[in-house]
Parts: C-alpha cells; sequence; structure tokens
C-alpha cells in the first residue's frame, strides 16, 4: 500500500512513560497499513503535564495538518486541544486509558484532595469517540468514580452519565512484548538455577517485579518476608524494578533483614538480563495496591512463574483463584499486618512446593500477545475513522 493511499493516525501520549513508548512502539509497527506520527511529553511532572499538555503543544505544526484518526493517552486534555485547535474538531478519537485518575491510594488524601486530574481524563472521555480500557477494572473504576464524582457536585448534572460513558467504551490490552514469550512452555524455574546461589537446596525461588514506591506494596512485601522467616520456608527473593529518589522505607529493611535470601536486588535495565530472571524463578508474587492491568506480572507469566496474587484489583479477571490469596484493606492492614501476610506466605509454599515436584502449571497468557490482539486492535481503528464523529 503505497504511503499515499494511507490512512493518517496521529497518537498523542502526554506522560509518555516507558510502558506508553512499548505500547506506542508495539501499535506502529505492528500496524503497517497506516502512517503514524507521534507527539510526546516526558513523564515528569504529573500535574503539570496531565493540565499543561494544551499549551506545551500550542503551537506543535503536527496539531495543524490533516489527520484520519487521532489516538489518545488518558493524559491527554482532548476537550482543551481540540478547543485550541478547531481543525481538530472534526477528526474522530480513540482516547486509551492505561490507569484513571479516579483510583489511586494514597497515604496522605489532604495532599491530593483536587479532582482536577480525573476531571480532565472525563472531559477527555467525553470528547472522544471511542474508548479503550486495559482492563474491566479500568473501565469499571473508571466510571463508578465519574458517577461518585457526580454525587458530590452541586447541581447541573448530566443524565446518565455513567451508562453513556459505558456506551462508548471497550476493554483491550496492553500487548506483551513478544521475548516474554521465548520460552513458553518451559516447567518454571527451570533455567540457570546458579544465579539464585541456590547451592544445592533447593530453595522457593520467588520474583517482586514492580517500582520501588508505595503504591506497590512494599510494607506488605515486607510483611509477606517475616512470615516466610517465621514459618522457616527455604526460599531466595529476586526485587526487581526501578528506584526513586524518594524509596520506602520497607526496602531497606528488606535489605537489613533478609541479605541471605536476595538474589537480586535493584533495577535490571538490560530486558534479556530482565527475563532471564523471570524464567529462572519459579514464582511472580504481587503485592499491590494499585494496578490496572500489571504488565510485569503477565510478562512473569508469560515467562513461566506462577502467579502469586492478592484478590483485588485487575487479578481476579486474569487468574483463577487458586493463584490468589485473601486481600486485606488499608485499616485492616494497619491493625494487623500479618493478615495478608499468612495467606500469601501459605500460597507461595504451596504453589513452590508444585513447582519443585514439576507439578506447576502457569495460566495461560497468549491472549495477552500481539498475535491475539492485532487484529481488534485493527478493528477499533478502522471502526472509530468509519463511525466519525460521534454525539453524546
Amino acid at each position: 500500500m503505497s504511503t499515499e493511499s494511507k490512512s493518517r493516525i496521529l497518537c498523542l501520549s502526554a506522560y509518555h512513560a516507558s510502558s506508553h513508548q512499548h505500547w506506542t512502539q508495539t501499535l506502529s509497527q505492528g500496524l503497517q497499513d497506516y502512517t503514524w506520527a507521534f507527539l510526546t511529553l516526558p513523564p515528569r511532572h504529573f500535574r503539570w503535564r496531565i493540565r499543561g499538555n494544551p499549551l506545551s503543544w500550542l503551537d506543535e505544526p503536527l496539531l495543524r495538518e490533516p489527520w484520519d484518526l487521532i489516538i489518545a493517552t488518558s493524559m491527554v486534555d482532548l476537550a482543551t486541544l481540540r478547543g485550541l485547535h478547531p481543525s481538530l474538531a472534526q477528526v474522530p478519537v480513540l482516547l486509551y486509558c492505561h490507569e484513571n485518575q479516579f483510583f489511586y491510594p494514597t497515604r496522605n488524601p489532604a495532599k491530593h484532595h483536587s479532582n482536577e486530574p480525573a476531571m480532565v481524563t472525563l472531559y477527555s472521555a467525553l470528547s472522544a469517540d471511542q474508548v479503550l480500557f486495559n482492563s474491566a477494572f479500568n473501565r469499571d473504576t473508571f466510571i463508578a468514580g465519574a458517577e461518585g464524582l457526580m454525587g458530590q457536585l452541586p447541581d447541573h448534572l448530566p443524565a446518565q452519565l455513567g451508562e453513556r460513558l459505558r456506551a462508548r467504551s471497550g476493554v483491550l490490552p496492553v500487548p506483551l512484548e513478544p521475548a516474554a514469550f521465548a520460552a513458553t512452555g518451559q516447567q518454571p524455574g527451570d533455567p540457570d538455577p546458579g544465579r539464585w546461589g541456590d547451592s544445592g537446596t533447593d530453595p522457593i525461588r520467588v520474583v517482586w517485579a514492580a517500582r520501588w514506591e508505595y503504591d506497590k506494596g512494599p510494607e506488605r512485601l515486607l510483611a509477606v518476608v517475616r512470615e516466610l522467616e517465621a514459618m522457616g520456608v527455604n526460599y531466595r527473593l529476586c526485587v526487581l524494578g526501578e528506584s526513586f529518589r524518594q524509596c520506602p522505607g520497607a526496602f531497606h529493611e528488606i535489605a537489613e533483614e533478609i541479605p541471605h535470601r536476595l538474589a537480586q536486588f535493584g533495577h535490571v535495565a538490560d530486558r534479556c538480563e530482565y527475563y532471564h530472571w523471570l524464567r529462572s524463578a519459579h514464582l511472580v508474587l504481587s503485592t499491590s495496591l494499585h494496578e490496572f492491568q500489571g504488565l510485569a506480572v503477565l510478562e512473569a507469566m508469560a515467562c513461566g512463574c506462577l502467579p502469586v496474587l492478592p484478590d483485588r484489583l485487575v487479578y481476579p479477571e486474569q487468574v483463577a483463584d487458586s493463584y490468589r490469596y485473601p486481600s486485606v484493606d488499608e485499616a485492616g492492614f494497619a491493625r494487623d499486618s500479618t493478615l495478608e501476610a499468612k495467606g500469601a506466605a501459605a500460597l507461595i509454599v504451596q504453589l513452590g512446593n508444585q513447582c519443585l515436584a514439576g507439578k506447576g502449571l502457569v495460566p495461560d497468557v497468549g491472549p495477552f500477545s500481539w498475535g491475539a490482539l492485532a487484529k481488534r486492535y485493527k478493528a477499533q481503528i478502522e471502526q472509530t475513522m468509519a463511525r466519525g464523529r460521534q454525539p453524546l
């Protein structure tokens, strides 16, 4: 197909984090029937990005060109952007939500009391012609959050807002990197156990892979570690993920309390090395308080890890209850940090022993591969362009 006959798609990403970069690259490389252009902003200064992206792009020449479709991430202020660039008003828009601003755990609500980030995303969803979420959990918490916000506002509110949002919403996950599937079908923990310092003791090898921030539950990870120690479990732990200037104290406590258990403790930038750690583990553990799709956990499962996940967030729609441990809310965890940890530790022992016996059964994450999702992405793009602008 010649370049002249290809539909032109402009992709807008106002907070271009690594997962968003992976997503846009996958689309443009996997769907070459279209001509792609990208407008992005660095992933820093969150509140300025979500409110200020129309100003940052005010003089952007790309926004004055003709387009057949705009694909925007949920941090883009579509309503303002279309007002500032009238030529965009008639271009159909597909809004993709990797996350939503209505559902986010915080230890200091007074510091994050503003509804403005959530309102930006709400206006963008109403401005778009099609809204896609990476999970049903993301979609449902967004719509519930919008309905809850309407209940806090004084008057002159739109009727049936939740139903109108749901009517233009769908679920389409972010595809996993093909490299994650390179060793699909192996027994969990097969390759290179020596990197874990096993010394012939055959421990349960557990990987935890997430940002080193509060919303990923580091205090809960610490509680699980302490429970495993109290039980006398033979295990090794690989803690992956990026750390930042303000690192939760739980990580320092883990490093001090169980140095003999730690096979790896810190970020692994090289993707081949990262996948090597995943493929040599038996289990992937999550303690997260905030997860709309959980790409790191899905990648670990694609690499052969059995999941040990809390019974909350997106996880119930991804894996059977036999891979989930009972979830405890923040108030319950503050009262007794061992409640959730006991369930997680027991499941680690149960599934870990299955792996050691060669009987571990990894859930199928094939539906999250690009091969399984490519046609669905193309269908959504074609349908959104064909329908054109849609009234609310």
